[in-house]
């Protein structure tokens, strides 16, 4: 099947001329400036000296003019004959409409009104709103399967450490804008870029490339996460955003075990996290931990993990034998019963134990031999703080937690996870051990979240009844379902957005949950398979638009004849 369809009508011959003046007035207007108030968008009221904002526009439309040489220039017989440079001109048409319409309502929100909108900005408007038109009047046309491209093994490996290279970039980028319209534009210029490349089968290369060198992808993902720290210069405020993703995913990397493989619907499981973070509160050396034991960390991490794992053999063995609905009122329950045992706890109402619903604050920095994680490193003339160090350390956890889940994916066992998943009828009528793979799934994902759960107690510095409510395995489930259940990339950038955004997004507070709730509906409207679908799922939910994708060509073809 081709990428495109091909029409019957010829371009219009101010299409491309009309795409090209609008890439010219973008940039143009890009060099001027756009608003009178320099403190607002990082300055953008300097002429010839564009800002963060404007360089961010000036790359869509140098991307732009790519394709229109694409389209019909120099291009043509070049990459011309493989990318959808048409789609991908109308997606740019519409960002960059979309992103000039956005800037000129922050600038008008943030002073005074448009009134201290500068011509620069109106200038790069008019020209989005040219590509725009001219990028509509551009006719759809049948082109080669880019996906079946091969290039030279190294050409295909260079590929792919310019595209880890330009996600670290991207991220040191965003996260270091602190103003909230700023950091809302660049999401738009991200995802921008990302639609343009899926549009024009730029993404789809790049996947099969990564599928011939998946260990050269592996190294390079693992290199900008290992390089990530030294491009914050310092800030804690963004580090610890990045730890808190960490955790966030690994335990999402956890409950997918349960929920992506085995298709367990657990809505209880942060309970299994806060059991291996009270764990390590009440054997740390804090004032107010309740054991009088102090056993070295990594003793504290398998007590942890194995403590989950048991509350997570607790809950499964008499409950496992519902499913569907039943299963998840049974495991909201048990995580409500958690939450209600912490409260309790606290040598009145029974055992002393958590302090009840004060905690157990003061838990001292983690330490490992002499290396104190609270204190701050130099490497290479760049300083290190205390999240920085716990951010190696869960780097070093989610690599081991993403190891056992591809193993486990590939082994004889997940096999048997996906046929319960699938047909459970079927599964057990094939001799398939349901009760005890169900039982396995459920102690493994509790396991690897109580991992996590030690670590973030001494990164958090204290534990309390309240940070485990419904509301956090809902968003850890919602990360599973948005990033693609059973993949381990699209669960750890699900747990990245989920994560991440309500971070950045501060202003967005009030309405949270129900951006929340939009996306998950958009989600299960038009990507039901989540942002990275395993191919298992992409087969399923797209059998049948792929077969009336292809009765529509055909009669297109035909007509075409």
């Amino acid at each position: 099947m081709s990428n495109d369809l091909t029409t019957r009508t010829p371009a219009p011959t101010a299409a491309w001329p009309l795409g090209l003046a609008g890439v010219a007035l973008v940039i143009a207007g890009s060099f001027l400036s756009w608003s009178y108030d320099g403190s607002i968008l990082g300055d953008l009221s300097i002429n010839f000296f564009p800002g963060s904002l404007q360089i961010l526009t000036i790359i869509l439309a140098v991307l732009a003019l790519i394709l229109l040489l694409a389209e019909k220039g120099p291009l043509q017989n070049g990459l011309g004959r493989w990318l959808d440079a048409t789609l991908g001109l109308r997606v740019l048409g519409l960002v960059l409409t979309l992103y000039m319409v956005m800037v000129l309502a922050a600038i008008s929100l943030e002073s005074d009104g448009l009134i201290n909108v500068n011509p620069g900005g109106y200038v790069s408007l008019a020209g989005a709103l040219l590509l725009l038109v001219g990028s509509r009047m551009l006719p759809l046309r049948q082109l080669h399967d880019l996906s079946r491209a091969r290039l030279p093994g190294w050409v295909e490996i260079l590929a792919i450490s310019l595209m880890m290279a330009a996600i670290l970039f991207g991220a040191a980028f965003s996260l270091g804008l602190t103003d909230a319209w700023s950091f809302v534009l660049c999401l738009v210029f991200i995802g921008g870029v990302i639609t343009v490349l899926f549009r024009t089968g730029v993404m789809s290369w790049f996947g099969h490339v990564a599928q011939r060198h998946k260990k050269v992808l592996t190294l390079a993902a693992f290199a900008v996460a290992f390089f990530f720290p030294f491009t914050q210069g310092g800030s804690d405020a963004n580090m610890s955003i990045a730890t808190q993703v960490l955790i966030f995913a690994a335990t999402a990397m956890g409950l997918n075990i349960v929920v992506g493989l085995a298709g367990l619907l657990d809505l209880g499981y942060i309970a299994f996290l806060g059991s291996g973070a009270y764990v390590a509160a009440m054997l740390s050396e804090s004032a107010f931990a309740t054991i009088d034991w102090h056993p070295p960390f990594p003793v504290v991490v398998l007590i942890g993990g194995c403590v989950a794992a048991t509350l997570g053999l607790i809950i499964g063995s008499p409950t496992l034998r519902v499913s569907g609905d039943y299963l998840a009122i049974v495991t909201l329950g048990f995580g409500e019963i958690f939450r209600l045992a912490m409260f309790n706890l606290d040598g009145t109402n029974g055992p002393l134990l958590t302090n009840g619903p004060n905690g157990i604050p003061a838990i001292p920095e983690l330490q490992v031999g002499s290396f104190n994680f609270g204190d701050e490193h130099t490497v290479a003339g760049l300083e290190l703080g205390r999240f920085s160090n716990y951010y190696f350390l869960l780097l070093i956890l989610i690599g081991f937690v993403i190891l056992v889940f591809a193993r486990l994916n590939d082994s004889r066992i997940g096999r048997g996870w996906v046929a319960i998943r699938e047909d459970e009828k079927a599964a057990e009528a094939m001799g398939v051990n349901v009760f005890g793979l169900k039982i396995l799934a459920f102690v493994i994902g509790a396991f690897l979240a109580g991992l996590a759960g030690t670590i973030k107690a001494h990164q958090d510095v204290a534990v309390s009844p309240d940070q485990y409510i419904f509301l956090e395995s809902a968003f850890l489930l919602a990360a599973v379902v948005l990033g693609g259940m059973g993949t381990i990339a699209g669960v750890l950038l699900g747990a990245t957005i989920l994560k991440l955004l309500p971070e950045k997004l501060r202003f967005f507070s009030e309405y949270r949950l129900l951006l929340f709730g939009l996306l998950l509906v958009l989600m299960m409207r038009f990507r039901p398979e989540g942002l990275v679908a395993s191919r298992r799922r992409q087969l399923e939910f797209h059998e049948e638009d792929e077969e009336l994708a292809v009765a529509i060509e055909n009669e297109l073809v035909e007509e075409a004849k």
